[in-house]
């Protein structure tokens, strides 16, 4: 399996650029054209998040992006550091619309990707998806 990893300052400017990198990684490993803008879109609201979490948390650490072609299919896990979300008091908004952003992004983003899985613990979250790839075609 070959795995392309990137990493970027949790800034929304570099979001761009990590769609952009996983789309092409997604079409050099079979990934068929059609669904191309949906992965692209997906990665956008997955590294989005990330970005939103760590601007939440205060964190300096960056977002993580590995792409991954395997056999039949192509998987992009995007990781944050932000540790799992503790529910707010009802007097703090910002958290409140923090919270209801979050949903929201998930529900795009399972709305997008078929095969999706969110993992959260005290260390940080990571969203995978994963497309499949086009069989090769025997002459």
């Amino acid at each position: 399996m070959a795995t392309v990893e990137l990493r970027f300052s949790a800034s929304p400017e570099h979001v761009r650029t990590a769609r952009l990198v996983a789309a092409a990684v997604a079409r050099r490993a079979g990934v068929d054209e059609s669904v191309l803008d949906e992965l692209r879109l997906a990665v956008g609201e997955a590294c989005s998040r990330a970005v939103g979490l760590h601007a939440l948390h205060g964190l300096t650490s960056p977002v993580r992006v590995a792409l991954t072609e395997g056999e039949k299919s192509f998987s992009i896990e995007v990781g944050d550091d932000a540790p799992s979300a503790v529910p707010a008091p009802r007097d703090q908004t910002a958290a409140e619309a923090a919270e209801d952003t979050d949903e929201l992004g998930l529900a795009v983003i399972s709305g997008l990707v078929d095969d999706v899985e969110v993992i959260s613990d005290g260390h940080g979250g990571k969203i995978r998806m994963s497309w499949p790839t086009a069989t090769a075609v025997l002459p």
